[in-house]
């Protein structure tokens, strides 16, 4: 690989000598030539062009956000290789799903880091359930790929994603930006730019949106009034109770920049985000009786709800309303006929009620969850930057940040109250950074050395209502509020040496040191404890919860380490149009401890997971920047990953399993590639495509055919990992002769076949699918008015976000599907 890479580099070079003439790239972000425009980035600490940085960086500037209509975090991925991001599913909330190169997570809860670094005006956001934004007044979005071990540090293993809010100019500008589109999407959007005093800027902006859900929640007992289902609601009245998936949003931002001296400049930030709406949107795949194999076409219905005890849900005879096929509303393991007027591909028969009868060893009952998602959370930022002279700078970042969310989640999706969740998040973090950037010996050597201290409390309750767990009694208990404190500590350095003006060498190393306790609460819904006298007398069963006794209070020993991460990295300058580097760098991911024991044998740890990635790449602006082409081939060594087992074998007794574990070790191997194109003024087209392989390298159970001690199979990949992506896009601006502007685009992005499972579970699949939207803008001479229209998902592709695969122990498969077609309509007002 590595040779012929070093040919591709070579072929490069050669080119670029022989077509591309010299120049000076300029140092604004702005071009009218119809050229790549440079982009400046801050990934090594300092201002460098993204051309010169020896990174696998996708860096967008507001200008790109605004062409390509991308409003949340999730949406930038599109146009990045290797990179994906989700919205969570119903169950984990107002969160974010990230994987970078195969590495990342998808649990919100606070016992487990995230993969890839979430940062704001580079303070690391250690959550999640608070990485899922908005994009609002923003300078540019960087995405990171590969180990910032050294550079992002805390938990970027497998890349970072950098959000730059625009600074204030003073310059008295400001915007309003009015859109209404599908599924009542409504949004207001401003900002205003001003001068307090000479040396005192300040900028405000902020958000309002509401938009209906799009999938429809249903009455089954209303629409299939023949079946044995009672109605939720009155006889007579419309069948659709609600939506899924719809929110309302209100976000604003404070900056102020104050230059009291020439040397010195403090930027202040606050920002507050308050959402309301919908449960996450979810349909029902496939129902079918829970275990391996599981099976959604042969036995329905299939789950008798209750067995011998009491049902479930009793049926309008009498009789316990099983679970199965006619729940299932669209697809090849549907059996149901939907009402009309519906798309029955959007349809959820949840209604968040458990209304089993109470019983002496299930007395909590009935149970109603609150169909609801909630986030609120604020933070406040300062970065302060003192020139202490001519080669020397000090830069402290400081940062505090709080969120409360809570949200519900009906786990099977249909009538029956097989499991229901009411969730509660609160969370805050604390954190200082403190840098000297220097440049020593006339530019011979500059870098950055620094510490890094960070600190964070979480809590998490739920009400946990799980009848299928086990007959003759459910588990239904309140989880928490579990307390996760833990704290991380970090001093680094990055040096870059220039024998020559053109090779430059740089060597980073950082030093980690974490602590990270684990606290669990387990109760009765009425916060009694579980009886442990009666369960110790008269078996597992003979009261409520048993299973959970010993929880409440109890502390295992909490997870300790150290850690240090390195990165070394030589970059040549071919010429003006070429630049090729070659580096090694290592990240982790620290440990924990099982945040959802069921029974005490899975109250285990687990160990941080570690990756080295050896890189080559290379970045190329050709023809005079009409032409630029960014390349990287990596290969990963990943050890102690992390996955989460679903099977639990070491269990005694049938409980459910959720699980972190250190399932073995992989390699990956991928290339990427990122290209933008100027064929003639005011025509662009920009494209990018990314592969990448993995497989386990052990340790391996050739009996099972699985990793050893886990349902891993050996011939498995990382969750939420395409083989395969690639995305093209295209825009043409057309100027008329009084200088208005016409601007039309169009991107697709094409994403391979995932798992959603560390264990690959056959259900866990989502197929490859292929997305496209347009934008349609006018902008006046002036630049003072644009009106605008775009279409997202073009051509109504239906596909899935993520699917949940709880086959084996609820029998049944849930879905998020993505948004259909939707239109968008605005106008946005400029202000000078």
């Amino acid at each position: 690989m590595k040779l012929k890479t070093m040919g591709v580099v070579s072929s490069l070079a050669i080119m670029a000598g022989m077509t591309a003439p010299a120049y000076a790239q300029d140092e604004g972000n702005e071009d009218s030539g119809g050229r790549n425009t440079d982009i400046i980035v801050t990934a090594q600490f300092v201002e460098q062009k993204l051309q010169d940085t020896p990174i696998a960086i996708t860096a967008v500037n507001a200008e790109m956000l605004e062409a390509r209509g991308q409003t949340d975090t999730a949406q930038i991925a599109a146009q990045a290789p290797n990179v994906t991001l989700k919205p969570q599913g119903q169950g984990s909330g107002n969160g974010l799903i990230a994987y970078i190169r195969g590495v990342g997570q998808t649990d919100f809860i606070y016992a487990r880091d995230p993969g890839v670094g979430v940062y704001i005006d580079d303070v690391y956001i250690p959550t999640l359930q608070s990485s899922l934004m908005e994009l609002m007044d923003l300078d540019r979005v960087e995405i990171l790929r590969g180990p910032q071990g050294t550079l992002a540090g805390k938990n970027s293993i497998g890349g970072a994603i950098k959000l730059f809010g625009k600074k204030p100019k003073g310059d008295g500008s400001g915007s309003v930006e009015v859109s209404f589109g599908s599924f009542n999407d409504m949004k207001v959007r401003g900002y205003g730019d001003f001068k307090i005093t000479d040396t005192l800027n300040a900028r405000i902006s902020g958000l309002a949106r509401s938009t209906d859900g799009y999938v429809k929640l249903i009455d089954y007992g209303l629409s299939h009034p023949t079946s044995n289902v009672p109605a939720n609601g009155s006889i007579g009245r419309a069948p659709e109770n609600g939506t899924m998936g719809g929110r309302q949003v209100v976000a604003t931002r404070l900056a102020l920049d104050w230059q009291p001296t020439d040397r010195l400049n403090v930027y202040l930030t606050a920002d507050y985000t308050s959402q309301t709406g919908d449960p996450g949107a979810a349909v029902l795949i496939a129902a079918g009786a829970p275990g391996i194999p599981f099976d959604p076409t042969s036995q329905n219905p299939a789950l008798d709800t209750g067995g011998s005890g009491t049902p479930w849900l009793r049926g309008k005879d009498g009789m316990a309303v099983t679970i199965g096929c006619q729940f299932v509303a669209a697809g090849p393991y549907s059996c149901d006929t939907p009402p009309s007027g519906y798309d029955p591909r959007y349809i959820s028969y949840a209604n968040y009620m458990d209304a089993m009868e109470p019983t002496v060893t299930s007395p909590f009952k009935p149970y109603y969850a609150i169909p609801k998602n909630t986030f609120k959370g604020w933070g406040a930022h300062s970065t302060v930057t003192y020139d202490i002279s001519e080669a020397a700078q000090v830069v402290w970042i400081s940062s505090y940040r709080k969120y409360e969310s809570t949200w519900a989640e009906d786990q099977d999706v249909t009538p029956v109250g097989e499991a229901q969740l009411n969730n509660i998040n609160r969370h805050w973090a604390w954190s200082q950074e403190l840098r000297l950037n220097f440049n020593l010996a006339d530019g011979l050597i500059d870098g950055t050395v620094g510490g890094f201290y960070f600190k964070q409390y979480g809590e998490y309750e739920a009400r946990v209502d799980l009848n299928y767990v086990a007959a003759p009694t459910p588990i239904d208990f309140i989880h928490g509020p579990d307390e996760t404190p833990s704290e991380s500590k970090a001093v680094f350095a990055n040096i870059n040496l220039h024998p020559t003006d053109n090779l430059t060498l740089t060597g980073g190393i950082r030093y980690s040191k974490e602590s990270k306790a684990y606290k669990y609460f387990r109760r009765n819904p009425d916060y009694s404890a579980p009886d442990a006298a009666s369960c110790a007398n008269f078996g597992p069963w003979s009261t409520s919860n048993c299973a959970l006794v010993g929880f409440l209070g109890y502390s295992p020993p909490p997870f300790t380490g150290n850690r240090v991460d390195w990165r070394v990295v030589a970059n040549y300058r071919f010429s003006d149009a070429l630049m090729a580097y070659a580096s090694v760098s290592t990240g982790f991911k620290g440990g924990g401890i099982n945040p959802r024991p069921f029974i005490a044998d899975q109250a285990l740890a687990f160990n941080p997971e570690t990756l080295t990635t050896y890189e080559a790449g290379f970045k190329a602006d050709l023809f005079d920047r009409r032409l630029r082409l960014n390349g990287a081939a990596f290969y990963n060594k990943y050890d102690d990953i992390q996955g989460t087992k679903l099977v639990c074998p070491e269990s005694a007794l049938p409980f459910p399993c959720l699980r972190p574990e250190n399932v073995g070790s992989g390699e990956m191997k991928g290339v990427e590639f990122e290209a933008s194109i100027y064929p003639v003024d005011g025509l662009q087209f920009n494209g990018s495509l990314a592969y990448i392989d993995f497989e386990f390298t052990g340790p391996f159970d050739l009996v099972t055919g699985t990793l050893t001690n886990t349902s891993v199979p050996i011939d498995a990949t990382t969750p939420y990992t395409p083989k395969w992506s690639w995305s093209v896009g295209g825009q043409y601006d057309y100027e008329f002769e009084n200088g208005a502007e016409l601007s039309f685009r169009l991107d697709g992005a094409y994403q391979g076949k995932i798992y959603t499972t560390s264990e690959n579970t056959p259900f866990s699949l989502v197929d490859s699918y292929f997305v496209a939207n347009g934008r349609l803008a006018f902008t006046t001479a002036d630049e003072g008015w644009q009106f605008y229209g775009e279409v997202r998902n073009i051509f109504d592709k239906y596909y899935f976000n993520s699917i949940s695969d709880a086959s084996n122990s609820l029998g049944i498969v849930t879905g998020q599907p993505g948004l259909p077609r939707t239109f968008t309509i605005g106008v946005k007002k400029n202000f000078k």
